[in-house]
């Protein structure tokens, strides 16, 4: 049985620094703790890439935060995500947007039985590839960590991992 996990934008950004919240900070270990459980056949993580001109884009008139411009410190990883990622031999998926498809493509030839998903933020880049993914993979089971995700607030976050469970992806 192939099990993969997706590791949602746990970029300094959204940890700590321009769009961060002490929610993300707490979930940090959680995630840490789940690429380094040994259970995976396969690690992806994806990163929010956006470009100088981020502020003119749809996005940035939606949200007029600066923020995961490619090469600046936001941008990285977490650094103890990063090292366990490393450690692990993930594949890091670059994405323009909320949502990726390159990532739903890559789970499409990989074709895992079980697929469980974490990050930031649950409300926004988690729910959307978690969607992606239950539209590309019917039949996949998938999983999402409650305890290793954050959303732009609690109440959103919550929201959305009941919307996750009104779409067959299982909240643990």
């Amino acid at each position: 049985m192939r099990k993969v996990l997706v590791v949602v934008d746990l970029q300094n950004d959204f940890v700590d620094m321009a769009l961060g919240t002490k929610e993300a900070v707490e979930i940090v270990p959680n995630v840490v703790k789940e690429i380094e459980s040994g259970e995976y056949d396969t690690i992806y993580a994806t990163m929010d890439t956006h470009q100088k001109d981020y502020l003119n884009t749809l996005e940035g008139h939606y949200l007029p935060v600066e923020h995961c411009i490619e090469g600046e410190q936001g941008w990285f990883l977490e650094p103890n995500v990063q090292n366990a990622l490393i450690k692990h031999h993930a594949e890091i998926v670059e994405k323009p947007t909320f949502g990726s498809l390159s990532l739903m493509e890559k789970m499409k030839e990989d074709n895992p039985d079980e697929i469980v998903i974490c990050g930031l933020c649950t409300d926004i880049c988690v729910i959307n590839n978690a969607l992606l993914l239950r539209a590309a993979l019917p039949n996949t089971k998938i999983t999402a960590l409650k305890n290793a995700c954050a959303g732009t607030t609690p109440q959103k976050h919550e929201a959305s991992l009941s919307v996750m469970e009104s779409c067959q992806i299982e909240v643990k």
